[in-house]
């Protein structure tokens, strides 16, 4: 099962992209050839396709077809081809958006995040800890004897925003300066300690213990992990 199936006939071209999008949490199968494509498609499960046109055996045109056919999985298409028939063509076969190469890897990854967020966003977070409503704003602990966990408790915007980058990053550690400059903006007027209060509070809303915290944990050196 993969997020992202890339369809790309260039084994080094394919396989950097799929290093940049598994490194922003996206799971990746990578295809090189037309003939494939579908049997790749069907097997990934994959949630948006990044197709190329340029492919040997059967182009990006007949596959964005054959996918249409069966699935409204979003495809962002690929190619070297910048002739407006070329676009118009693959945009009235379905396809949900269009990229000339070369590209700027961050335009298409910000592609590949806005489709994730129009397509797939959900009102509500959880695991196996907690539950976050996004519309409401507001954190339940699932069990345990933290407060949260006897009612919805409110959160802040800021504390919203850090817990929900957090927690859509489960197992990786966020440097300190990502998390400041992502939450607060890299001209914020505010000190970076205000992160370190914000962290505070948010232990103090979720953690059983808040001065020995297991879900936000502190990286010494580095930044922090939620678990």
């Amino acid at each position: 099962m993969a997020d992202i199936l890339v369809v790309e006939d260039n084994m080094e071209m394919g396989t950097l992209l799929c290093d940049f999008l598994n490194a922003e949490g996206y799971t990746t199968e990578h295809c090189t050839d037309g003939a494939d494509a579908m049997d790749m498609f069907v097997s990934s499960g994959a949630k948006l396709v990044i197709l190329d046109i340029m492919l040997p055996h059967l182009d990006g045109f007949g596959i964005c077809k054959k996918i249409r056919e069966t699935s409204n999985t979003p495809i962002i298409m690929v190619s070297a081809k910048n002739m407006k028939d070329d676009k118009l063509k693959g945009l009235l076969l379905g396809a949900d958006d269009y990229i000339e190469k070369p590209y700027d890897i961050d335009i298409l990854i910000a592609k590949v995040k806005g489709v994730f967020s129009r397509r797939y966003s959900t009102d509500a977070f959880s695991d196996s800890f907690l539950r976050i409503d996004k519309l409401k704003k507001t954190v339940k602990v699932l069990n345990g004897k933290a407060e949260a966990a006897k009612k919805e408790t409110e959160l802040t915007q800021k504390e919203y925003e850090l817990l929900s980058l957090l927690v859509e990053n489960t197992g990786k550690t966020m440097n300190k300066d990502f998390l400041f400059n992502k939450i607060w903006g890299i001209d914020s007027d505010s000190e970076q300690q205000t992160l370190t209060v914000h962290i505070k509070w948010l232990r103090q809303k979720i953690e059983e213990d808040p001065k020995n915290p297991k879900h936000i944990v502190t990286v010494w050196g580095v930044g922090y992990r939620y678990e």
